[in-house]
């Protein structure tokens, strides 16, 4: 039976050392600017990338991510296929793993991506679902790691709408021990069951209305766009997070050195101004870049082969052997002989010394 493969769909599904793994070995790679042979990933490994939803870091940072690790990348739009004809997700997975090697989805629905990590018999990787977006997170946690340190017991504030961003950034306050303070209007607040869930597994994670009071001596502030792809309420948005912009007074607010953060594009003037996104404190451009380092360590941990140990062959030796049971035979006699007592060792040596 084949082993079940390594799938990236959510940061709530994977275990704290698992992605703590990975982002130590995205900024190992970074820093060496080699890939360890030790990762297992196989030669010429081929990645199918299907977009449902346009891409600029998510479809580069993969594409380079795979050719960095020896394999090759194919690029699909479901116009592109029979699945934009009404071929079902679960016979384009069943498919798609007879070809290739692991399939990243960009797409919409949730339940699209969970169907096709249903039917791969290959590792399937989460590039972005209206729920979640895990792949940008790792690459965030690992901006400012680099940046500030070590992550856990930290503060993040999110500012702005309670999107599929802030979603895992609330997965990743459970996994990496910060706090995460949410600033975001009623109408565009987390999800109740979102935060059921991160307080059951401990994560310190408050929801505020006031910007401000969210930001207010945090480490990090962190913003994404006020409409997202498929919104169609864009006046609705604009109106009710007008007061959430991130701005050099607002800035002002958290630590002196807190840096900040966008998972880009960004709508300047909106939710972030020229003077933040370009400023000192941004980390932006970090993090674009960082986005290459994190995709290539999640690649490599789902393609990587797991490791094992070495099994020792022994070889059979008549002649050694011989000489073994040999000697064994004489240790064994010798040991069976009478040993003399101390009296009589003795008596011995006084005989031998009246002669």
């Amino acid at each position: 039976m084949s082993p079940q493969p390594k799938h990236f769909l959510d940061l709530d599904v994977l275990d704290a050392s698992t992605l703590r793994a990975i982002i130590d070995s995205a900024a190992a790679m970074k820093k060496s600017g080699k890939v360890p042979k030790a990762l297992g990933v196989p030669p010429g490994a081929v990645l199918a990338m299907i977009f449902a939803k346009p891409s600029t870091r998510t479809r580069v940072s993969f594409e380079v991510a795979i050719h960095q690790l020896g394999g090759s990348a194919i690029v699909l739009s479901p116009q592109d296929m029979q699945l934009g004809r009404g071929e079902t997700v679960a016979d384009t997975a069943r498919v798609l793993s007879r070809y290739v090697d692991a399939i990243l989805l960009r797409t919409g629905p949730p339940e699209t991506l969970a169907e096709f990590a249903e039917n791969a018999t290959i590792p399937v990787i989460n590039g972005l679902t209206t729920r979640s977006h895990p792949c940008q997170i790792m690459a965030d946690v690992m901006t400012f790691e680099e940046r500030k340190g070590p992550i856990k017991g930290r503060t993040i504030a999110w500012v702005g709408d309670a999107n599929n961003v802030a979603t895992s950034w609330v997965h990743a306050a459970a996994r990496f021990g910060f706090t995460l303070r949410i600033a975001a209007p009623a109408d565009f607040a987390p999800a109740p069951e979102l935060l059921a869930w991160a307080w059951t597994e401990g994560a310190d994670i408050e929801v505020i209305e006031n910007a401000r009071k969210a930001v207010l001596g945090a480490d990090c502030v962190v913003t994404d766009t006020w409409v997202s792809m498929g919104d169609n309420d864009a006046q609705k948005r604009m109106a009710a997070l007008r007061s959430f912009q991130v701005d050099e007074a607002l800035m002002a607010a958290a630590k002196p050195d807190a840096i900040f953060m966008h998972c880009l594009p960004a709508h300047r003037g909106d939710e972030v101004t020229d003077a933040v996104i370009d400023g000192p404190q941004s980390a932006v451009w970090d993090e674009a870049e960082n986005r290459l380092h994190a995709q290539k360590a999640i690649l490599a941990w789902c393609l990587g082969a797991p490791k094992t140990r070495k099994a020792k062959v022994l070889k059979f030796d008549p002649a050694r052997s011989r000489a073994a049971n040999a000697k064994k035979q004489a240790k064994k006699a010798k040991k069976a002989a009478p040993r003399k007592t101390a009296r009589a060792k003795g008596r011995a040596k006084t005989r031998g010394a009246g002669r």
